[in-house]
């Protein structure tokens, strides 16, 4: 099934073309990753894809639905239910405890607050932070903070999950943990993972690489 389909995708900001008809599909259950220098148009790809943007021109469809069509409302919701991130910087909220962190996007949903703990409990646990669950983000280690942040990416069980250099911050071994776990949860949900990435170790694990030049994906 293909879950993401753009065509001709063209971003400019004001005189500046940062888009130059990017034409890209991904099927259900693919691993993603997206490489290219500084200036590529890589993040502006992710956020257009992600429906965080807006191109200027061209066709986006999600789940066969063209998402430029809905109003914000709309769109709002159907990011909700479909979408997850995962950025370098985890954005955390300091006075709240992991748990409560990774329910976010429950709450929003509408979810009761014992409903939600139930379901960011499951999440937090496949993370392997059982023993973490009351721990504020200070007291927690970045490779830990950011498992956090995948796991609320993740509790609305979305289709698809974006991530923009989600191991940037981290050292080498928990870089390395985070990279196996995108796979171990596609392996447990089916979910689809695209990721904007200089770690060439996992761009190189993806099933796919593309490849941005200026503006382009040139492979």
């Amino acid at each position: 099934m293909t879950v993401i389909e753009a065509t001709n995708i063209h971003k400019n900001y004001d005189d500046l073309k940062i888009l130059k008809g990017v034409d890209l599909t991904i099927e259900q259950g693919e691993i993603v990753s997206i490489v290219g220098a500084s200036g590529a148009g890589k993040t502006t790809l992710l956020q257009i894809l992600g429906t965080l943007d807006s191109a200027d021109e061209g066709s986006l469809k999600i789940m066969n639905k063209e998402v430029r069509t809905l109003k914000n409302d709309q769109l709002a919701l159907f990011r909700n239910k479909n979408i997850g991130f995962v950025f370098q910087f985890h954005h955390l909220l300091p006075e709240f405890t992991a748990l409560e962190n990774a329910s976010l996007p429950l709450f929003i949903a509408g979810y009761s607050k014992s409903e939600a703990a139930v379901i960011a409990t499951e999440y937090l646990e496949f993370m392997g932070l059982s023993h973490r669950l009351d721990h504020k983000p200070s007291e927690l280690s970045g490779g830990e903070q950011q498992r956090v942040a995948v796991a609320r990416s993740l509790v609305n069980k979305p289709a698809i999950v974006f991530a923009d250099e989600p191991s940037g911050n981290l050292d080498s071994k928990s870089a390395k943990e985070l990279h196996q776990l995108f796979f171990d949860l596609r392996k447990k949900f089916n979910q689809t993972f695209i990721i904007v990435t200089h770690n060439t170790e996992l761009a190189d694990m993806a099933d796919r690489k593309l490849v941005m030049q200026d503006g382009k994906i040139i492979a």
